[in-house]
C-alpha cells in the first residue's frame, strides 16, 4: 500500500522562503508521476506542480512558476516543494499526490494516492 507524508508546513511571512517535504512509501517511486495541489479556505483543491515519473519533465501552476520548484530525490523515495517569495495568497493546505497511471497532470482525477496535507500560511 502506498503511503504519503508531508511535513514542512508552517507560519511564515510574505516574501520568505519554505520546503514542503512528502515522504512515500510503498510501490514503485522512481515510476510515479508526483505533485502538489493546494487548498485554500472557501476554494477548490488546485493544482502547483507536478514532476513526471521517469522522464523528469516539470510543470508549474502559473500562479507559482518562477518562485516554486519541485524536486524529487529516488534514493530516499521523497518529493520536494521548494517555496520562495510567498505572498499571502499562497496561503493553503498543500497535499501531495502520487499516480503511476496515465492522465492529465494537472487534473485532481488523475491521482491515485494522496497525503494528508500541510498547512501553509503567509501573513502580510
Amino acid at each position: 500500500q502506498v503511503q504519503l507524508v508531508e511535513s514542512g508546513g508552517g507560519l511564515v511571512q510574505a516574501g520568505d522562503s519554505l520546503r514542503l517535504s512528502c515522504a512515500v512509501s510503498g510501490g514503485a517511486f522512481i515510476t510515479y508521476t508526483m505533485a502538489w495541489f493546494r487548498q485554500a479556505p472557501g476554494k477548490e483543491r488546485e493544482f502547483v506542480a507536478t514532476l513526471i515519473g521517469r522522464s523528469g519533465r516539470m510543470y508549474y501552476a502559473d500562479s507559482v512558476k518562477g518562485r516554486f520548484i519541485i524536486s524529487r530525490d529516488n534514493a530516499r523515495n521523497t518529493v520536494s516543494l521548494h517555496m520562495n517569495s510567498l505572498k499571502p495568497e499562497d496561503t493553503a493546505i498543500y497535499y501531495c499526490a502520487a499516480t503511476n497511471s496515465g492522465g492529465y497532470y494537472y487534473t485532481i482525477e488523475t491521482y491515485n494516492y494522496w497525503g494528508q496535507g500541510t498547512q501553509v500560511t503567509v501573513s502580510s
